[in-house]
C-alpha cells in the first residue's frame, strides 16, 4: 500500500521525503490556507510538486461544473504530477469525465459509500477517496466502505485506486492495508505514530542501559 501525506507543510513534506516514507501528497483548501499565509497557494503547490516524485492532489473550490473545469485546467498546469481533486457531487461527475478525456488525473474526494466510489470510477477517476474517520465520527463503520469497494472493484477489474482518507490513527492504516486499499493518506502526526511502539522504546532503553554497565565495568578493569 502506498502512503501519502495529507498536508501542505513544506517542512513536513521534506522530512517525509528524506525519510523515504511518502509516495505522494494530498492537499485541500484548508491545508493550503494554513500553510500558504501571504504566499500564492499555487506557488506552494509548485514547491510541493518539486519535493516529491509522486502525485500531488490539489482541490478545486468551485461547485459548478464550468467553474470546476476551469480551475482544474489551471491547477493541472502547475506541474506534471498534479492530480485534481473534484468533490463527489452531481455537478462534478461530468467534470471528472472531461478531465480524464483531457489526460488529467482526478481524485474524487468526499466519498462516503461504496456506491459513490463505484460511480466515481465509472466517471473515470484515477483515485477515489472514502473518508474513514468522518464515517466513524457519525457511528458508521468506515472500513466497511473500503471492504465493499475493494470487492466491487475486483469483481469488475476496475483500475481506479482506493485512497483511504480521513485517517485518524495507525490502526486505520493497518486495517486499510489488510482490506486492500491502494493508498492511505494521513496527517504528519499519524505518519510519525506509525514509527512508534512502547516496546521499541523500552527495548532500546534496556540495550543502552546494559551497554553503559558494560562500559563502566570495562573502565574499572583497566
Amino acid at each position: 500500500m502506498k502512503l501519502f501525506l495529507d498536508t501542505a507543510s513544506l517542512a513536513d513534506i521534506r522530512w517525509a521525503s528524506q525519510a523515504g516514507l511518502v509516495d505522494g501528497i494530498t492537499t485541500n483548501p484548508t491545508l493550503l490556507a494554513k500553510s500558504a499565509g501571504d504566499v500564492d497557494p499555487n506557488d506552494v503547490l509548485k514547491e510541493i510538486c518539486s519535493l516529491v516524485d509522486g502525485p500531488v492532489s490539489a482541490e478545486v473550490v468551485a461547485v459548478d461544473a464550468d467553474g470546476m473545469y476551469r480551475e482544474a485546467k489551471e491547477l493541472a498546469k502547475i506541474a506534471d504530477n498534479i492530480v485534481v481533486k473534484i468533490p463527489m457531487i452531481e455537478e462534478g461527475l461530468p467534470v471528472v469525465r472531461r478531465l480524464t478525456t483531457d489526460g488529467i488525473k482526478v481524485n474524487v474526494t468526499l466519498a462516503f459509500s461504496s456506491v459513490q466510489c463505484l460511480i466515481a470510477a465509472k466517471a473515470g477517476a484515477t483515485y477515489v477517496s472514502p473518508f474513514l474517520g468522518r464515517l466513524d465520527d457519525v457511528g458508521q463503520e468506515g472500513m466497511e466502505v473500503i471492504r465493499e469497494t475493494r470487492l466491487i472493484f475486483d469483481n469488475y477489474d476496475i483500475e481506479t485506486e482506493i485512497l483511504a482518507a480521513s485517517i485518524r490513527h495507525p490502526r486505520h492504516v493497518a486495517e486499510a492495508a489488510m482490506l486492500g486499499a491502494d493508498v492511505a493518506t494521513m496527517p504528519t502526526e499519524v505518519m510519525k505514530k506509525l514509527l512508534l511502539h512502547p516496546l521499541t522504546d523500552r527495548g532500546l532503553d534496556q540495550f543502552l542501559n546494559d551497554w553503559s554497565k558494560l562500559a563502566a565495568r570495562s573502565k574499572v578493569n583497566v
